[in-house]
């Protein structure tokens, strides 16, 4: 569950003010908005990358408003994609589970998991680099889901694909919607692709200049 409570937050020129929010535990909740308003920037107040100045934000019943981004529990996949050049794909796969110290033998049975599931069994040994993007689309996706959290954040994971990588991949998101073991809030422009995905629509309509 993901409840923001009259959150107000600044960024650049702009400001969101007393932006609230809830979406259900299991649910997949697409979030709209002409470009500029604010989307991304409430994805990263989300997760404790960018400070709100007003509000609570809560996940899964715990208040996480001042928690740092690594103990919000959160999958993020942004859409930069933010892949490290210096780690291969498995590495990145990894990554999460050994920040939280897991058993080498669970990480390495999640890590054949995920690279099955997503179809990149192939790929375990190549750096970003040498990734297409529906290849790179799929590895930060995996980072993100690899620790199994209860909360997924996606910021336009579909954006600039082709159109048979982008059906592969609304495939897989669907997938994960149907299993409603995570509660999705997924950043798009494409109507027709929230349509497809989400359970509900919610439109960011404003966002106001600071003066």
């Amino acid at each position: 569950m993901i409840e923001l409570d009259k959150v107000h937050v600044r960024a650049g020129n702009f400001q969101l003010r007393d932006v609230t929010l809830r979406v259900e535990a299991g649910q997949y909740v697409a979030l709209m908005g002409r470009t500029g308003c604010g989307k991304t920037t409430l994805l990263e107040a989300i997760c404790g990358l960018r400070p709100i100045h007003h509000g609570r934000i809560i996940v899964g019943d715990v208040d996480v408003t001042l928690a740092s981004p690594a103990d919000r529990c959160l999958g993020y996949v942004p859409q930069d994609l933010a892949l490290f050049p210096t780690l291969t794909v498995n590495e990145h796969l990894e990554f999460a589970l050994h920040l939280r110290r897991r058993p080498s033998a669970q990480i390495a049975q999640r890590t054949a998991e995920l690279a099955q599931q997503l179809l990149i069994v192939h790929l375990l040994s190549r750096y970003p680099a040498g990734l297409s993007g529906g290849e790179a689309q799929r590895v930060a996706l995996g980072r993100a889901l690899s620790f199994r959290p209860s909360v997924l954040l996606l910021d336009e994971p579909l954006s600039a694909l082709d159109e048979q990588t982008r059906e592969e991949l609304i495939e897989l998101l669907q997938e994960l919607k149907q299993s409603r073991s995570v509660t999705i809030l997924h950043i798009t422009h494409s109507r027709s692709e929230a349509d497809r995905l989400a359970d509900r629509v919610l439109q960011l309509q404003d966002c106001y200049k600071v003066t």
